[in-house]
């Protein structure tokens, strides 16, 4: 398992999540499933429990990292994101030496998705920051040669927010995935590269005010 961590702003808490959270994330699922409709979103107990369990083996096995989303001002959990396909490339085939160049125990590439907040917190400033915790997380910490998030080709509220945060679309893969209407997924791929970050980043904090 990687190390536990918790990423914190003045918004949002970003918090390792565990088997204690059901109640929590339950709570956030439920209360309004109105804009969930590009989302996969569990809806019951059970289901609930299952998407939990499923993301502490993906932690366990070292290539996500799920969080619960935890509102300041709330006092509460809102909704759960998490980095995904944490990505070490093999660079030991391809020169003498090159083992210099493998990461050890740090991604090169960081995805941040399976994100989704209850409706009475989305357009606040909780996702920004929370994207902003994360971004700059994967850029200052882990050092990541580029960070991706995809959605839902379809998902227009989606697209738009991915690009406010100042990523560029690298293109649709078509038929990528089951959607979670039941027909067939286009998914939208963006990313952001290390040089890009600086400006994005103080953009992001002159809108949240810091």
């Amino acid at each position: 398992m990687p190390d536990l961590f918790s990423l914190e702003g003045r918004h949002v808490r970003l918090l390792p999540m565990d088997l204690g959270h059901i109640d929590g994330l339950l709570a956030a699922a439920t209360a309004d499933r109105s804009a969930f409709g590009f989302t996969p979103v569990p809806w019951d107990r059970p289901s609930m429990t299952a998407y939990v369990e499923a993301a502490l083996d993906r932690r366990e096995s070292g290539d996500q990292f799920p969080f619960v989303t935890w509102s300041v001002d709330a006092g509460r959990v809102v909704g759960s994101t998490r980095y995904y396909e944490l990505t070490p490339w093999d660079w030991s085939s391809l020169y003498p030496g090159s083992d210099a160049l493998q990461r050890h125990g740090r991604p090169d590439i960081a995805s941040i998705g399976y994100t989704w907040l209850e409706p009475s917190v989305q357009r606040t400033p909780i996702n920004t920051e929370a994207k902003l915790l994360m971004m700059n997380h994967a850029f200052e910490q882990w050092d990541v040669r580029a960070v991706r998030l995809q959605t839902d080709a379809r998902n227009a509220r989606s697209l738009a927010a991915i690009e406010r945060l100042g990523c560029s679309q690298d293109g649709v893969i078509r038929a990528e995935r089951p959607a979670s209407d039941g027909t067939v997924r286009d998914t939208a791929v963006f990313s952001m590269l290390p040089g890009e970050w600086p400006v994005h980043r103080r953009r992001l904090l002159e809108r949240l005010g810091g």
